[in-house]
This record gives C-alpha cells, sequence and structure tokens, in this order.
C-alpha cells in the first residue's frame, strides 16, 4: 500500500527530531499533518529542546484543528495527541496511516482499520527506499534521543530491514 500522507504524534517527531533524522520524513511522504495538540505537545518545551525549536521552522508539515475527538478513537482513553492523530486518520484513511509509538493507539488504529507506523518503522521505509544504508544507527540515534525499543523490536527492525 502506497502511503502518501501520514499524521504524526508527539512521541515520534520529538525523537526523529532530537536523533536528527526528521528530515527523512518529507523524503517519505508528500503529506505531514500534526493536530493542533501535537503540535502544542512538542513546542510547550521552548527553545532549550531540540524538537520545539525546530518543529515550528520546518516547512514540509501542515498544522490540522482537531475539533473533535471521533467517538471510537475516545472510547479508548488516550492521550490528546494520540487521540487527535488517531481521529484525523479515521477520517482520511485513503493512503494514510497514522505514526504513532503507544502501544495502545497502536492497537486502536488496528482495530479502526487505520494503518499506523512506528518511529523504528519510518527507518525501515528510508531504507527500503535507499536514504539510509542501515537501520543500526539510526535506532541507536533513536533510543539515544529517548525512545524506548525493547531488544527484541530492536533485532525484528532489523530483521524487516534484512540486516
Amino acid at each position: 500500500m502506497l502511503i502518501n500522507r501520514v499524521i504524526i504524534n508527539s512521541s515520534p517527531l520529538i525523537v526523529l527530531f532530537k536523533s536528527q533524522q526528521a528530515e527523512l520524513l518529507p523524503q517519505l511522504f508528500a503529506e505531514i499533518l500534526v493536530p493542533e495538540g501535537v503540535f502544542e505537545e512538542v513546542t510547550i518545551a521552548g527553545e532549550d529542546d531540540a524538537a520545539s525549536r525546530q518543529l515550528p521552522r520546518v516547512s514540509w508539515i501542515q498544522r490540522v484543528e482537531i475539533t473533535t475527538i471521533a467517538p471510537e478513537v475516545a472510547a479508548w482513553d488516550l492521550g490528546k495527541g494520540e487521540s487527535q492523530v488517531l481521529s484525523l486518520a479515521l477520517k482520511t484513511l485513503a493512503n494514510s496511516a497514522a505514526i504513532v509509538d503507544d502501544r495502545a493507539a497502536r492497537r486502536c488504529g488496528q482495530v479502526l482499520g487505520i494503518t499506523t507506523i512506528g518511529t523504528g518503522g519510518i527507518l525501515i521505509r528510508a531504507k527500503r527506499r535507499g536514504l539510509i544504508k542501515s537501520v543500526s544507527q539510526g535506532i541507536e540515534a533513536l533510543r539515544d534521543a529517548g525512545l524506548w525499543l525493547s531488544d527484541n523490536v530492536v533485532n525484528l527492525l532489523k530483521q524487516q530491514a534484512g540486516e
């Protein structure tokens, strides 16, 4: 399935900026939608934080105001960002995916028929498109930036990337 549009949550944005890998997003996807609640979560940290400082300055995001949370998403009692991401993804199912790392949000997306991608999945797509040579360095950078990935998940990501 070709994915042209992604709706991205806070934690993937934060770790991608902090690991200096955020520029992979516009190389992989034509549209990167950031719900207003996610934008606020990322930028609240101020100028001392890499993601907070860089997100408002990139030209490749589209901020989207979300006025209501879909009832089927609200039933999952997720965080504000996850709820906005999944509600928007539910409206735009064709050729779109939600980039979320939270396990409950990923389960919610799966139940509702929303394609979800984790931050590690971004690296796999980047390798498949020839944007990076290996996912191993990127995974280490994500971990250094604060993304918790179990050894099992790291091994699975490397296996999916053919490493």
